[in-house]
C-alpha cells in the first residue's frame, strides 16, 4: 500500500493582538459605579470636552463607530446617575468610556478551524472553490468567540486567505426574536419542570411566538389573581433563561467576513463559545442551510448549542434538546440518511457515537460505533467535524488522545446507507504535531472542527497546539485505500 500523500500548505493563521472590540467594563460593586460617575459629573463642560477628545484621538481609529459603543455603555449605567440635570451628549460619552475597555479577541489563540463552501461562488475559476473558515478566537480570561475568514482554493490547489481587517464588529442582537413553542415545552420537560406550571405560561402563546409575547404571558402570571408558588416562580425564571439562550444575531451586509465576530451573549456561554463545527446541509428538496454545533461554557458546566444561518449575516442561536445532548463534539451529517438527520457525538468523553432524529433540534438514543483501538488514541477519541460523503462511504476525520496527552488526527469510514457500520479506519495517525507545531498553549496537539472535499483532494484545516491554525490537504484516493486496508 502506497503512503498517504499529505501536504502542509505554507499558510499559518496566527493570533493578532490588534483585533479588538469594546466591551463593558463595569464594577460589580454599586458604590464603585456611583463614585466613578460622580467624578465625571464634577467636571466642567470644557473639561468633559477635553477628556473626551483625548479618548477619541487615542481610540477612534481602532473602531468603526466608537461613539455609538460608548453611548450604549453609558446606557448600561444610566440608572446609577444621581442627578436630575440633563447631561450633555459629550458627558454621556465620557461616562460610557469610563465603563468601557478594549478586548483583544484572539490575543491568546486562533484555533480549532472548520471550513465550508462560501454561499457565493460567483467569479470563482472552474475547478476552484471560495470558502468560509470559522475559528475559535481566545483572549483575556480564556473567553472564546467565533471568528471567520474567507478564502479561495484555486484549480491548482493553491489556497489563499482574503486580507484580514484590523476592525472587528459585533452583530446586532435582535431584541424580539421568535421561538418554537413545541421545542420550548420539550426543553422545559427535559429540565424537570412541572407540566402544570409550564402550561400556565405557554398555553396563551401561538406555535411561533416572540420574546414580547413571552414577556406578556410572564407578566400576566406574575401579576394575576392566583398566588405564585415557589415552583412556579422557578419555572418563570427558567423560561427567561431559556429565552435568553435562544437568540438571533444580524451583521450589516457591508462587513467583510473577517470583520464579523460572534461573542458570548447568553449567561450559559459567559466563559466562551467553543469549537464550532460548521456544515453545509442540503435538505432532500435541495434547500440549503449552514448548521454549526458548538459548546457553550459558563465556567462551570457545558451546554451543546446549535447555530443556523443561510448567509453568514443572520444567525439563529438555539438550544439543543434530548437526553443525548450532554457532551462536546457533536457533528451533524451534511444530509438526511433514510429520511432522518444524523449526528456524531461523544457521550462518555471516550468513545464515538451516532444518533438519528426527525429534527436537528432533538437528539436521543445514541449508538456506540467507535472505541479507541490504537495506542495513539488509547485515552479517548472524537470527531474532527461533520462526516464527508464519498463514493466509498462517509469519511469521518477523528482525533485521538494517547500517551502524554498527545492529540493526533485520524480517520474512519462509515457505510453510506447504514453509518452505524464502520467499514474502515486508520491504524496510524493521518496528522501529528511536528517540530514547532508541538509548542503552544496546550503542547503536542493537532485538532480540527471540519474539512471539505474538492475534487479528489481533502482540505483539512487544523489547529496547532491551541495557539494557531494551518491547512493540510490529502489525496482522497490514498486515504480511502488506507482506510479500507485498515479494516
Amino acid at each position: 500500500m502506497k503512503p498517504i500523500r499529505l501536504r502542509r500548505h505554507e499558510l499559518t493563521l496566527l493570533p493578532e493582538c490588534t483585533r479588538v472590540i469594546i466591551r463593558p467594563f463595569i464594577p460589580a460593586e454599586t458604590h464603585r459605579v456611583t463614585t466613578t460617575i460622580g467624578r465625571a459629573l464634577a467636571l466642567t463642560e470644557e473639561e468633559v470636552a477635553r477628556e473626551l477628545r483625548s479618548v477619541c484621538q487615542e481610540f477612534d481609529e481602532r473602531h468603526f463607530d466608537i461613539n455609538s459603543l460608548l453611548q450604549a455603555h453609558y446606557e448600561k449605567v444610566q440608572h446609577y446617575v444621581f442627578t436630575q440635570r440633563p447631561l450633555s451628549h459629550e458627558r454621556q460619552l465620557l461616562i460610557g468610556a469610563l465603563f468601557s475597555g478594549e478586548y483583544a479577541l484572539e490575543s491568546a489563540a486562533i484555533f480549532n478551524p472548520s471550513i465550508v463552501p462560501h454561499p457565493d461562488q460567483s467569479g470563482v475559476p472552474a475547478g476552484g472553490l471560495r470558502f468560509i473558515m470559522s475559528l475559535r478566537a481566545t483572549g483575556e480570561g480564556h473567553i472564546s468567540s467565533i471568528e471567520f475568514r474567507a478564502g479561495l482554493i484555486g484549480p491548482d490547489s493553491q489556497i489563499t486567505i482574503e486580507p484580514v481587517s484590523r476592525f472587528v464588529t459585533e452583530p446586532e442582537i435582535i431584541l424580539n426574536p421568535s421561538y418554537n413553542k413545541k421545542r420550548f415545552i420539550i426543553k422545559l420537560r427535559e429540565m424537570g419542570f412541572n407540566d402544570a406550571d409550564v402550561v400556565i405560561v405557554m398555553a396563551p402563546l401561538a406555535e411561533s411566538f416572540t420574546r414580547d409575547d413571552l414577556n406578556k404571558s410572564l407578566s400576566l402570571v406574575l401579576h394575576g389573581t392566583h398566588p405564585v408558588s415557589r415552583d412556579l416562580r422557578r419555572t418563570l425564571e427558567c423560561l427567561q433563561w431559556l429565552a435568553d439562550s435562544n437568540y438571533e444575531l444580524l451583521f450589516p451586509e457591508e462587513l467583510a467576513m473577517s470583520e464579523r465576530i460572534i461573542f458570548p451573549v447568553s449567561s450559559n456561554e459567559t466563559n466562551g463559545i467553543e469549537d464550532a463545527r460548521f456544515v453545509r446541509f442540503v435538505e432532500d428538496d435541495g434547500a440549503l442551510m449552514y448548521y454549526a454545533t458548538y459548546t457553550a461554557y459558563n465556567g462551570r458546566v457545558i451546554l451543546p448549542q446549535l447555530i443556523e444561518t443561510e448567509d453568514f449575516l443572520h444567525f439563529r442561536i438555539l438550544t439543543l434538546n434530548g437526553s443525548a445532548v450532554q457532551n462536546k463534539g457533536m457533528a451533524l451529517f451534511p444530509r438526511r440518511i433514510g429520511g432522518r438527520y444524523a449526528m456524531l457525538s461523544r457521550q462518555d468523553d471516550e468513545n464515538l457515537f451516532i444518533m438519528f432524529s426527525d429534527s436537528p433540534h432533538h437528539w436521543n438514543d445514541p449508538q456506540l460505533i467507535l472505541r479507541p483501538a490504537e495506542m495513539w488514541e488509547a485515552v479517548k477519541i472524537g470527531n474532527c467535524g461533520s462526516p464527508i460523503e464519498t463514493e466509498a462511504g462517509w469519511l469521518v476525520i477523528t482525533h485521538g488522545v494517547g500517551p502524554m496527552r498527545k492529540y493526533c488526527i485520524g480517520a474512519a469510514l462509515l457505510d453510506l446507507e447504514d453509518p452505524t457500520q464502520v467499514i474502515g479506519r486508520l491504524r496510524t495517525p493521518l496528522l501529528s504535531a511536528e517540530g514547532n507545531e508541538r509548542e503552544g498553549y496546550v503542547p503536542n496537539v493537532v485538532y480540527s472542527c471540519g474539512s471539505l472535499l474538492l475534487g479528489r483532494e481533502l482540505i483539512l484545516p487544523f489547529a496547532i497546539s491551541d495557539r494557531a491554525s494551518a491547512i493540510a490537504s490529502v489525496a482522497l484516493d490514498d486515504l480511502l485505500e488506507a482506510l479500507l486496508a485498515g479494516r
